[in-house]
């Protein structure tokens, strides 16, 4: 208990230092994740308790809380294990406690490790390790190593030659396992080593993907994600050779430094046992263990790049709640079309053929103008795939030809498929083709592209960077994070959310969100955020963590429609009965919200903080956070690659964010690349300075190459932006 206790307050020290936070900050927010608090509750339900720290804080705190346990963890069994030999020192105890990197606790620990059978295990079995602490001890200054080392000749050891290498052995590989001359190589070779790539001898002189890093050479520690992610790519593929050149010199100066503390008459050879540790023992392993992180902070970098991405492909602004038609644009297969109501349920499906002639888009347009009268349709929604900017122009001839006043909308396809073939969707429509689910995700989409790409693997909806090369497991967490964020912040219909929208809400989870929706289905609607207490096995935990962000339009209690969590209604009925009015007038009236004092209701657990939050929400109540809808209006004109010009200044939108720079739609069925040195007139080190994913935005176009099926434009160059 003790030693849980002082391991316990190591790791809580930890992260304070390195953070920079606040002591009561972590400790509290620590204490909540061990209360079982979800990052988005403790965000907006405890800022109290945190000190105001937003999502970002807090979900480092966990991150770091999860490494340092971990670290302790392997701590326990170090130490016992080199209880265990009889050799754990008072001094190396202590390093070992005061540790923070693993990689440090593993250099400790090296010396003690079992071993294969080495040369120095040879050496020491034909008894020269009294002849290695000899050379060591470095007090010799007369006579020869050779005489020194006479005593040790044995028929396994035939000669003083033979004596000194296998001493030489011992001592190479003592100092390749002390943790300091590990961390000094670690040190300069990561601050001044050399990444380099050359082509493979046997792709010498072909023409590949990978052609730039045929002969490349940068800095170690300075190399972009990008670059580092596709040099491994191209070594998997077997195109390239990859490197780390060390500054052999500086390290091999710094290792005698460690080892050579005097002269004597082995002087010459221990210089030799330094360079052939280096060589031989540290430096391979130091190549593969920096490799690995470099690799890691370049996933680390891609999975930002992604999860920003993901962010804003997720609060994209919703045209809302609108009876849409979704197209699935198709050739030869023809179009499929779906009407979905108000709230995304399924009404009528369809197909059309507009584009294979033999008058059939006479036929199509009728069928279409039926659709649009016998629904009261109010948007349409187009997928961008193959065929779809031929059926939006299709689409708004007929539209025009018929006096409908309905806009027409491209939606990314990006992921329906991946969506229409999934067990969600088979539950959702058991009985309907693949390409008709996909007609309906696309109108959904419209509608609201958060409750409709939750649905779906973040990484098939290509926002991406590099995301198959990068660690699957931190990207899945990492974007999971994001999902779940995102969902939260904008908050979710209890009565009309898919299982895949409810379990993303704090404190639900898959299994919770199947019996949520079990229960509406048998039962009907909620009439109250409290009735789910009576789902079975949603209990006060599950009820405290989500209910907040559980809206229910229409019920009983006019604050189930907004963020106040119900553990605040009593003190909401106080501001209204001090006002003299109900509730529900009170959020009816945003005048009133100015009469209200906030530190007349200050008290145990309700702070500032908490009260402006409850005053904001009260004035808006239910409000939905994203932006207002904007469509992209692309140039009917403007239908492939080769309808572009150099000089054409064109609207688009973006759909991709890299650390190279954006890619934007500009309605052709191939997305132009805007580098980063075109996204604005000042330097950029982060193209999310400048774009975000879908941002509408005015180009130029600077080149158009139809043979590589690459579109150059420029933002900085362009008349104006969007």
């Amino acid at each position: 208990m003790k030693n849980d206790l002082l391991q316990q307050e190591r790791v809580l020290r930890f992260i304070i230092e390195e953070s920079g936070l606040k002591p009561f900050q972590v400790e509290n927010t620590v204490e909540l994740f061990r209360e079982g608090g979800t990052v988005p509750f403790i965000a907006r339900y405890r800022k109290e308790r945190t000190g105001e720290l937003d999502e970002v804080q807090i979900l480092a705190i966990e991150e770091r809380l999860a490494y340092f346990s971990e670290l302790e963890e392997r701590k326990v069994t170090v130490l016992k294990a080199i209880v265990d030999q009889g050799k754990l020192s008072p001094e190396l105890e202590g390093r070992i406690g005061a540790c923070r990197q693993k990689t440090e606790l593993e250099d400790l620990y090296l010396p003690y490790k079992p071993k294969r059978r080495t040369k120095a295990t040879i050496a020491r079995e034909r008894g020269l390790e009294p002849l290695a602490e000899l050379m060591a001890a470095q007090e010799l200054t007369r006579g020869t190593p050779q005489e020194a080392a006479l005593p040790f000749v044995t028929p396994e050891v035939p000669d003083p030659a033979a004596a000194l290498a296998g001493a030489g052995h011992i001592l190479a590989e003592r100092l390749s396992d002390n943790a300091d001359a590990r961390a000094l190589v670690r040190r300069l070779t990561w601050e001044e080593g050399i990444f380099s790539s050359r082509v493979a001898a046997e792709r010498v002189g072909s023409v590949t993907k990978f052609e730039m890093y045929y002969d490349y050479r940068e800095p170690l520690k300075g190399i972009p994600s990008h670059r580092m992610l596709a040099m491994r790519r191209g070594e998997k593929e077997e195109v390239l050779f990859l490197a780390i050149e060390a500054p052999e010199e500086a390290i091999l100066a710094g290792l005698k430094r460690l080892m050579i503390s005097r002269g004597s008459i082995f002087q010459p050879l221990l210089e030799l046992v330094v360079a052939d540790a280096y060589k031989r023992l540290i430096a391979p392993s130091m190549e593969v263990e920096l490799r690995l992180e470099a690799k890691k902070r370049a996933d680390e970098e891609a999975i930002s790049v992604f999860a920003r991405n993901l962010r804003n492909l997720l609060l994209a602004p919703p045209a809302g709640s609108l009876r849409t038609l979704g197209i699935d644009p198709g050739v030869r297969s023809g179009s499929k079309l779906t009407v979905v109501d108000q709230t995304g349920r399924l009404l009528e499906h369809a197909v059309i053929y507009p584009l294979t002639g033999g008058g059939k888009a006479a036929a199509a347009a009728k069928e279409v103008e039926r659709l649009l009268l016998g629904h009261q349709v109010e948007m349409i929604a187009v997928g961008n795939g193959t065929g779809g900017r031929e059926t939006e122009r299709f689409v708004k001839e007929s539209l025009a030809a018929g006096g409908f006043l309905v806009p027409v909308v491209m939606v990314s396809e990006a992921g329906a498929s991946v969506y229409s073939a999934s067990e969600i969707a088979r539950e959702e429509f058991p009985d309907l083709d693949l390409t008709l689910r996909g007609a309906i995700s696309i109108a959904r989409r419209l509608q609201d592209p958060l409750a409709e790409l939750v649905k779906i693997d973040p990484k098939s909806i290509g926002v991406g960077q590099y995301q198959h090369d990068v660690n699957q497991a931190g990207l899945g967490k990492s974007l999971d994070d994001v999902v779940v964020s995102c969902v939260n912040y904008v908050g979710v219909d209890l009565n009309t959310a898919s299982r895949p929208l409810l379990a993303s809400v704090a404190g639900i989870g898959p299994s919770l969100a199947g019996a949520i929706v079990t229960w509406r289905d048998k039962k009907g609607s909620f009439s109250s955020r409290d009735e789910l207490r009576k789902v079975p096995r949603f209990g006060e935990k599950a009820f405290e963590q989500a209910a907040g962000f559980l809206r229910i339009r229409g019920g009983k209690n006019p604050l189930d429609n907004s963020a106040v969590h119900p553990e605040n209604y009593p003190l909401v009925n106080r501001m209204a009965v001090d006002l003299g009015v109900t509730v529900a007038e009170l959020m009816a009236k945003e005048e009133l919200m100015d009469r209200i004092q906030p530190t007349r209701y200050l008290g145990e657990g309700i702070g500032l903080p908490t009260l402006r939050d409850i005053i904001a929400e009260l004035k808006k109540p239910g409000r939905d956070p994203r932006h207002s809808f904007v469509a992209p209006s692309f140039r009917d004109d403007l239908q492939e690659m080769s309808d572009l010009q150099p000089g054409m200044m064109l609207q688009g939108c973006v759909t991709n964010v890299a650390a190279f720079g954006a890619f934007v739609d500009v309605g052709v069925h191939q997305d132009g690349l805007v580098h980063i040195s075109h996204l604005a007139k000042k330097f950029l080190k982060d193209p999310h300075d400048a774009v975000r994913v879908g941002d509408l935005v005015t180009v130029k176009v600077l080149a158009v190459d139809l043979q590589r099926k690459r579109i150059s434009l420029s933002i900085k160059d362009a008349v104006k932006s969007c």
